[in-house]
Parts: structure tokens; sequence; C-alpha cells
């Protein structure tokens, strides 16, 4: 058999066989949340086909998740093994953006569906957070067991040719409820609710009101038939915010009690108080004297609140997140990580910093002195810091103040002059990126719903300096392999003032296919020459060089015979990038020029006087086309005190602009342009470019200005 189940076909059958073993397994073990997900047909993704104990609305995001993706069910199935999240913190640790967006406390467990060696998918398995940190044998035995029917239920259905497959929404499980009413019953528990003081109401797994007092919809303000069938902050929309969502969405995930408060227009202040468990949601509604009166005495056994400011800060993160995702290099990833996350935390200080060659680097920092942080810089990764313990153990390190700072680090002596501090590893694919130091002046107690969401913060903050790191790397590989293959100078000509200059496109690799030579030939010879390699990478900046050397090769021909010998040469590599080119023969003693072009656009030539003229030269075929091409010569004048402009698209192109309006511009800028010198000249011509219009594309000019002999 194939390691996989792609082999089944498209037009399978529903779940449905599935249905008891999951409802018995979750009685028998106390799971609240269980969830079976089938390899997609390709076999690259896992499709969530059955799903209990939590709304669909919650888990809608994760209905498909890519079998590279970096999740605890993908490495299940992937690694063919149990996968077991034991906390908040090893979940931000081990899966940070599931974390971040999950920041509630719940155990889970994740396990493949197999039969011999065929994948057919995997199954998610909650717990309360109060679980114990670790399986016991008989939770791992049941598991082992489910998965194994699981397996044999998918395979005989597929062996049959009914195989089992994932529709556009899961099977939804009913609810586990641990009795079932009569009519008369039911009537005595309406009028038993109905007797209570304040409110309450009851919310179906999916958040939906199934039950509601009298008193509850007058303490809302609204009837009960706009109520019933509703959800809260859907029916109410001064209760369509974060924070009653989200309280409804930490009761559902970590079923543990939980509260909230709100304001009704204009002035009432109604506290919410949600007991979860596997059928749904009790909430107690009660009249609350001030925004901050969340658990009233005559509440017999209040739920705790949302712990402040999660909120808050899980938004400003997600701004992080899709902040980090524009950064291109590490000090873009550090002043953007200053810049989101001591606010978000009211942290005072931060330092971010980098593994190097067995040191930690300081990368960047922010509300801390320079020559402090000069005093940090390029600590060995064998001292005994808690920045350097953090990143060789993978686990986050808080202080609440510098007493416990001091007890685990007796040698540290404060010098930073704050009270609390939080030191997290920043930690991504299993290998240590660098450290990250919060700081704060007033002691900070941490509460375990903040440093989950530091934890997961460090995970996308490392992953971001990674690429970062990465891409500042090729930058530099890119700057370090154009200035190999550019003239790093032009030779001296007598009698020639030349200057030249080179913009990247600036995206990418920063990488271009253009250039541009001066080749001295004798006393009072030179050949110019200025081209283009389609394209923007590595492949582009090599053919590149592989032109400038077969035209210095054949220099002294021709035009025309240069650029037919570099065409037969390019033809022969094949290297499917077509190149412009266009070459010049200077005979400066009879001050004349000699030029042929292969698809590159004209020169311009300013005369003596000022005015100027595009030189009108027979098209030639772009090199690497047609081997037999034939690229004919032009013969002009150069004056000297006359200026011939080699230039490449780049310069002239800009979206929305017709090519040859564009060229004209550019020979009236030349034709105006006041600069005395060659270097001048060009830098205007650039600026002039540049504040134009915005530009998409590499730009090579060469200016050629024969002088009059002495």
């Amino acid at each position: 058999m194939s390691n996989t189940a792609t082999g089944t076909s498209s037009a399978g059958f529903g779940p449905d066989p599935l249905d008891p073993v999951l409802t018995r397994f979750a009685r028998e073990t106390d799971a609240y949340v269980s969830a079976v997900y089938l390899l997609s047909p390709d076999g690259q993704a896992l499709q969530l086909a059955v799903l209990g104990g939590v709304s669909w609305r919650i888990a809608s995001p994760w209905a498909r998740v890519a079998l590279a993706a970096a999740t605890p069910v993908s490495d299940a199935v992937r690694e063919r093994r149990l996968v077991w999240i034991s906390s908040r913190e090893e979940l931000a640790r081990r899966y940070p953006q599931l974390a971040l967006v999950l920041p509630h406390p719940f155990t889970m467990a994740a396990a493949p569906i197999t039969t011999g060696p065929t994948a057919w998918g995997g199954l998610v398995l909650h717990w309360p957070s109060t679980h114990p940190p670790t399986l016991s044998s008989h939770e791992r035995d049941a598991i082992v067991g489910v998965c194994r029917r699981l397996g044999l239920i998918l395979r005989q259905a597929a062996d049959s040719g009914r195989p089992v497959t994932a529709g556009p929404q899961p099977r939804i499980l009913p609810a586990l409820r641990t009795r079932t009413a009569g009519p008369a019953e039911a009537q005595a528990a309406v009028d038993f609710a109905e007797r209570l003081p304040d409110g309450c109401c009851a919310l179906d797994p999916y958040g939906r009101i199934t039950f509601i007092t009298t008193a509850a919809a007058d303490l809302l303000g609204v009837g009960l038939p706009d109520l019933l069938g509703a959800r809260l902050w859907e029916a109410l929309p001064w209760l369509d915010n974060p924070v009653a969502e989200d309280g409804y969405r930490a009761a559902a995930l970590s079923r543990r009690p939980t509260s909230f408060t709100a304001r009704r227009p204009p002035d009432h202040w109604l506290s919410f108080h949600l007991y979860p468990d596997a059928s749904g949601i009790s909430v107690r509604i009660v009249l609350s004297s001030s925004a901050q009166a969340c658990a009233p005495p005559r509440l017999v056994h209040p739920a705790p609140g949302v712990e402040g400011g999660r909120a808050s800060a899980l938004y400003a993160l997600m701004h992080l997140a899709t902040t980090l995702t524009e950064a291109v290099g590490v000090r873009d990833v550090a002043g953007r990580v200053a810049d989101q996350v001591l606010p978000a935390f009211d942290a005072q200080a931060l330092a971010l910093m980098a593994a190097e060659e067995g040191r930690l680097r300081i990368i960047g920092y922010r509300g801390y002195p320079a020559a402090l942080m000069d005093r940090f810089d390029t600590a060995p990764l064998t001292s005994d810091t808690p920045a350097v313990h953090v990143l060789t153990t993978g686990i986050p390190s808080f202080f609440a103040t510098f007493a416990e700072l001091n007890r685990a680090y007796p040698p540290a002596v404060r010098q930073d002059g704050m009270a609390a501090w939080a030191f997290l590893p920043l930690i991504t694919s299993g290998r240590p990126v660098g450290s990250l130091v919060l700081a704060y002046d007033r002691p900070h107690p941490f509460p375990q719903e903040e440093r989950s969401v530091l934890t997961s913060t460090a995970g996308l903050i490392a992953q971001a300096l990674d690429r970062a790191r990465l891409y500042d790397a090729k930058h530099q590989l890119a700057h370090n392999l154009q200035a190999g293959l550019l003239p790093r100078t032009l030779p001296r000509v007598p009698g020639l003032e030349v200057a030249a200059r080179y913009l990247p496109a600036g995206r990418g690799m920063g990488i271009g296919g253009d250039f541009y030579d001066l080749i001295r030939l004798g006393e009072a010879t030179a050949a110019a020459a200025i081209g283009d390699v389609q394209g923007h990478n590595v492949r582009a900046a090599t053919l590149m060089g592989q032109v400038r050397t077969a035209v210095h090769a054949t220099a002294g021909a021709p035009p025309g015979e240069v650029l037919a010998r570099t065409n037969r040469l390019l033809t022969d590599l094949d290297p499917g990038l077509f190149t412009s080119c266009l070459y010049i023969d200077l005979d400066l003693a009879h001050h004349r020029a000699c030029l042929a072009t292969a698809g590159h656009p004209p020169p311009i030539l300013r005369h003596p006087d000022g005015h100027t003229e595009i030189v009108d030269l027979p098209p030639g075929l772009l090199l690497g086309i047609d081997p037999a091409a034939d690229y004919p010569t032009t013969d002009i004048p150069l004056p000297p005190g006359a200026v011939l402009t080699l230039y490449t698209d780049g310069l002239v192109e800009a979206p929305g602009t017709d090519i040859e309006d564009a060229i004209a511009s550019l020979a009236n800028q030349l034709a105006h342009a006041q600069s005395q010198t060659m270097d001048a000249l060009a830098d205007s011509l650039i600026s002039h470019a540049q504040r134009s219009a915005p530009r998409s594309d590499d730009i090579a000019l060469l200016l050629i200005n024969p002088q009059a002999a002495d």
C-alpha cells in the first residue's frame, strides 16, 4: 500500500460511520473537543471532517491545514507520532502562531490515524487545563485504540469503493448531555429559572441562545423572540465588541468559568458570568453598579473575569504579525518590534539579540542607553545570564522583581534600573535565533495569560528575524556579485571624459542584468557598450557577466561584428534570457563614432551648442534569439564638447508612459541641464528620472564627452 490515502476516489461518502466511535471515546476519556482530519485527495492537506464539543464558527480557520504546516495535527500525521501539548506555555513555544489566536488554557493531543503504512488523517483532542501535565497510560492506550478503530473504518470504506471524504463543512457531533428532560421536567426547569433573581440564559455550543428568562431579556432591553436563536453579540449592537465574543471563546475553549462586564446604553452596567460544559454555556446576567462590579455579592459562585488587557494585547500583536510580514531586514524587524511590543505590554525597555558565532549580538534596542547595550553586546553563549539561558534551553524566564532575578542568578547586578524582566527565547524550526528582553520600571507579576501571549510573540519575532537575516545575507551577496560583475573603475582615455551610474531596481535581491563598459583600444580609440539582460536575479547577473566578457573579447572589430559574435555565443549557450546591447567604436582623432544596436534604446546626442537629437539607428534583433542575425552600423560625427548619452530602459520606462515620449523627455532634460561636469550631469539625469515617476527596473547610464585637443 502507498503511504498516503491519495488513491481514494474524490466522490466519497460522508464521515457518519466515525460518529459512534468518537462519541464513545469522548465519554470514556472526558475529552471535551474531538476532531477528525482526513487527508485531501492530493495528500497535501488535512481537511476537517468531524467536529465535536466546539462551535464550527471557532474551528473554521483550521478547516484545512497544509500537511507541511507547523501545527500539532500536521506534525502528528507527517511524523506518525502522538503530539501532546501540556500547557499554554508549551503551545506558545512550539506553535506560536496557533497560540496567538488560541490563548486560552487547555491541553491537547494530536495523533495520526493509520493502518499499516497508510495514513488516513489525524485526531485532535482537547482537555481542560486542569488535566495532569502528562497523559495517563489509560489515555494513551485509549488514543491508540480509537485511532486504530477509525483507521480500520476508513480502510474498509475505501476497500469497498465507498471512501470516507471530508465535505465543505465538517460533520458536527451531537452535544454530550448528562441527562435528557421530559416535557413536564422541562417546564419545571423554566419555572425554576424564572423565579431566580437577576437573569440567565443558555447558549448552545455555537453560541446561540436556546433559552432565556424574562428577567434576562428585560436586563438586555430586547424581547424574547428577538433573542432566541441569536448570538448575544449579534442580537445586541452594544455587545458587538471583542470582549463579549472573546469571553464566549474563552469559556468554550477552556471549559472554565469566566466573566466580563459591558455597558448597556446609556449607563447600565451588566456583568455576564459564563459556565460551560459539553452541551453549551449557562450565562448569569447581573446588574452591576459600575464597570468594576463584575462579581456582585449576591452571586454565590461568581465566575473569574477574563484577565485584563488580553484582548488589547492580542489585537496589538495581530497588528505586529501583519507588520512583520512586510519587514525586509534585521534593522527593519528590530524597529517594528520595538514600535509594537513596548506599548502592547506596557514595557519601558527592550533589547533584541541574535546568536552569531557563539555570541549574543544586540541588534536592536529601545529604552536603554547605548553605553549599557555596548557592555552586554557580544556576550558569549557560555555565560551564565538569563538571556543566554533562555536561548540555550528554549524556556522563557519571567522575573516579577529583582529579588526573583537575584535568586535565580546570584551574580546578577541591576545595571539597567528596571524592576521586572521577561527573557524570551527566539527559536524557529528548532533552531536558536536569539533572545528578546522586555523590562519594566516597576514590579510586574506576569499573569499566566500574559506569559502565554509573550511566548507566542517571541515565536513570531523569531520567524521574522530568521527571514530578515536571510534577506540581509542575500542582499549582501547580491551587492558583492553586482560589484564584481560591473567595472570598478572605467579606464582613463586621453581626450575623453566619462561618467557612469548604476542603480538596482530596489526589489527582489537587488541584482540586475544591466551593464555598461568602456574599453580602451588605442591612443585615440576606444569602445563603449551598454546592455540589459532580461530579469532581476542571479541568472540575469551571470549572463550579464558573460555578455561583458564576450564584448571585451571581440572589442576592436567593427561594431556589427562584435554584436554578431556575441549573439552567436548567447544562442549557443541558450540561457533562455534575451539581451539588448548597444556597442560603439569611438575614433577620437577624427571625432567620429560608429554604432550598432541589438534592440537597445537609442542613444541621445547633445551637440556642443546644447541642442539634442535622438540618434536613429537601424534596428537589430535582441541577442540570443537568431544566430544568423545581422547588425548594421551607423557612422555619426562626435565633435569635442558633445555628450553621447547611453542608458538602459529603466531610466525612461514608467507605468502609463509611452517609451518614445519618455526618451524625448530625457533628451529635453539633457538639453536644459546646466551641469558643468559629467558626474554632475549624470546625477541630475538620475535624480530627474527618480522624481518623475516610480521606477521598477534597474538603471544604467554612461555619458561620453570627447574633449578638444590641448
